[in-house]
């Protein structure tokens, strides 16, 4: 059967992205309603969540655009920083391998997958991707290797230390590759307790990064970061040709502006991970089996499919993938919105 297809229940955790917004948006998104104000993110709102992020990630000259969602994101930056013979790696469970529906190949650009490490790939495996290409005497009829693609959290919920986006930043840099950071659930990492790497960090270590919207408390809407000035030259052109040019740009900006304003965006996830954490503690005292371990919002259990059906039909949980004929792995996870009474909800389903 189809977890997709089933009567979705009352009580979810299905995602991150299932709620509207955090109040502080909806309250100044009110106040500014009947303004008028520059279309295309020539505002004052835009400028200031600018000037916001900026200082979060102490790069005054980078370059930042609102863009409605993640995958136009991601298509955009990878088809602007990329070579027309060029293509981008990434980790085989990655986003833009698995669950963008093939939006970068129909850019043009092939994704060349890694082995990962629960969601990671690491300095070593991509040292070793670009050299195989160069020393392969047909690289001249094979896809280059043009830039490298993670995200933080990667898809499994996991975190990349400093020590290794350090790595990363090194082999990218002395290939001359491109860096670029995926941080739709940004919010949630630089919440966790196990995280060691800032918004600077990316910033210094990243060609481009964008920093969550849609699944950290906003209606919609990414920021994309270029920390070194015009290092994407005519970006804003090349969000316009692929369509992801908001014409009501303060709309994104202003939420923005409002989760960089008393640090809200550095703290918004914090009660996502203490109640993720929560529902860990509860399954493990349950018996049941995490999938693997991720000390981030999202939650990955090994169920029978039984265990599945039953759990679904009070639940609605993400189904993640099979792991044989009678046995698949299920996602729970929570938000900025989630509450206390949710999980107590969900503990009580689960005994």
């Amino acid at each position: 059967m189809s977890f997709a297809d089933t009567k979705k229940p009352g009580l979810s955790f299905a995602s991150d992205y299932m709620e509207g917004a955090h109040p502080s948006i909806l309250q100044r998104l009110m106040e500014t309603n009947l303004e008028k104000s520059a279309g295309y993110g020539l505002d004052e709102y835009s400028e200031s969540a600018r000037a916001k992020i900026r200082a979060a990630c102490a790069a005054p000259e980078a370059d930042v655009f609102f863009l409605a969602g993640g995958t136009q994101t991601n298509a955009v930056v990878i088809d602007s920083l990329l070579r027309p013979y060029q293509g981008v790696i990434a980790a085989e469970t990655g986003h833009i391998s698995v669950h963008e529906a093939g939006a970068i190949e129909y850019g043009g650009h092939k994704v060349l997958a890694l082995e990962h490490q629960t969601g990671k790939i690491s300095a070593d495996a991509v040292s070793a991707c670009v050299q195989a290409f160069r020393q392969d005497a047909n690289h001249e009829h094979m896809v280059m290797p043009g830039m490298v693609y993670i995200s933080h959290p990667t898809e499994f919920g996991t975190l990349y230390s400093l020590e290794e986006l350090k790595l990363l930043s090194s082999v990218c840099r002395s290939n001359h590759i491109a860096l670029y950071l995926d941080g739709a659930r940004l919010a949630y990492a630089l919440a966790c307790p196990e995280n060691d790497v800032t918004l600077a960090d990316i910033a210094a270590l990243c060609d481009a990064f964008y920093i969550g919207g849609t699944k950290c408390g906003a209606l919609f809407g990414e920021a994309l970061v270029i920390p070194q000035h015009d290092y994407i030259p005519h970006l804003f052109t090349m969000i316009k040709q692929h369509g992801a040019l908001l014409a009501k740009g303060r709309i994104a900006a202003l939420q923005f502006d409002t989760l960089f304003t008393n640090d809200l965006y550095l703290h918004i996830g914090e009660d996502a991970i203490a109640l993720a954490d929560r529902i860990r503690s509860a399954l493990g005292e349950k018996g049941y089996t995490l999938a693997f371990s991720a000390p981030t919002n999202q939650i990955f259990i090994a169920l029978t499919k039984k265990q599945a059906e039953d759990l679904s039909e009070a639940v609605d949980m993400s189904f993640w993938e099979n792991i044989d004929e009678s046995h698949v792995i299920m996602r729970i996870v929570t938000s900025w919105a989630t509450t206390s009474a949710d999980v107590d909800a969900l503990i009580e389903v689960l005994s």
